[in-house]
């Protein structure tokens, strides 16, 4: 897909105990337990001229079973579509670079397998990030955030974007926060969350805003072992239920390991509820990423 795109397009790619060796640890950890390898992609689009870095992030979990922590049988089928985050980052990336970029545009895929084995993930677990945070299991069926917290690290890290889209399937709760039709964004930056809502009405991939309050909600995660856990199951110690929804939450676990995006734009787009209508991919999410950033082509496509 990215070669026929006709421009250079630079690639990083890491599989399996590689990821292990440079620190992938939310993508080595959730994906080590299956037959086929985890693995992170990157695909750059540096145009001469460009001043800015915008990096689209997916969650490519290309089936999720939930692990040992293990989905029901009423749960798990159509969990192939827990991969439509990076299907949609990367039609967009084609899209938008085949309509003439006129920045740095890069495109990360968290690609892995979730499923139950004696070497997969257990609750307890402790994990290190590729940030160098560490993080307690608490729930195998959370292991889309793993993954993306390793892609925006690498993004703000190793590609010093200064705008950072995160698109993922990632939580359940979303569908009961927006309905059918509607995906959640939680942002940093009002202008961007703006623009979303208003490229979303251009689009028909409709979204409505979370709650971003990391200084009420974060504490939701509170482990005495590690830096953090990775959901708000349970509640903080002394305290009788969580103080943030849960799509909320999934969010701010991303986001805290690029210090909540401090000096930087953030975007994070739950798309589980129209990713798909029933078993089948919807294609959410293309539209959206393209039109929320055809300011940078002038290629009608991106514009339509």
């Amino acid at each position: 897909m990215v070669e026929a795109i006709g421009v250079p397009i630079q690639k990083t790619i890491i599989v399996g105990e590689d990821l292990k060796d440079q620190g992938f640890g939310g993508i080595y950890h959730v994906g080590k337990a299956a037959v086929h390898p985890p693995v992170f992609a990157c695909f750059s689009y540096t145009p001469k001229g460009a001043s800015e870095n915008i990096a689209l992030v997916g969650k490519g979990i290309m089936y999720d079973t939930g692990g040992i922590q293990i989905k029901s049988k009423e749960g798990m089928p159509g969990m192939k579509i827990d991969m439509g985050g990076a299907a949609a980052v990367l039609g967009a990336f084609c899209t938008l670079v085949k309509s003439g970029f006129k920045q740095n545009l890069h495109c990360l895929l968290c690609i892995a397998e979730n499923v139950p084995s004696p070497a997969a993930n257990k609750p307890d677990d402790i994990i290190t990030m590729l940030s160098g945070k560490t993080v307690e299991i608490n729930n195998t069926d959370a292991e889309g955030r793993l993954v993306l917290a390793d892609g925006v690290f690498y993004a703000k890290t190793k590609l010093n974007a200064n705008l950072i889209i995160d698109m993922a399937t990632l939580t359940g709760a979303q569908s009961y926060a927006m309905g059918k039709y509607h995906a959640g964004v939680l942002s940093n930056c009002e202008k961007w969350e703006n623009k979303s809502l208003k490229a979303g009405l251009a689009s028909g991939d409709l979204v409505h805003p979370f709650v971003f309050a990391p200084d009420l909600h974060f504490d939701d995660l509170y482990s005495p072992v590690a830096d953090m856990k990775n959901t708000n199951l349970g509640c903080p110690v002394g305290q009788g239920s969580p103080f943030g929804s849960p799509s909320s939450i999934a969010g701010l676990f991303i986001v805290s390991h690029i210090d909540f995006a401090k000096g930087l734009s953030w975007l994070h787009f739950d798309i589980c509820a129209p990713a798909c209508i029933g078993e089948r991919a919807t294609g959410y999410g293309v539209a959206l990423v393209s039109r929320l950033l055809s300011e940078y082509t002038d290629v009608g496509i991106a514009k339509a």
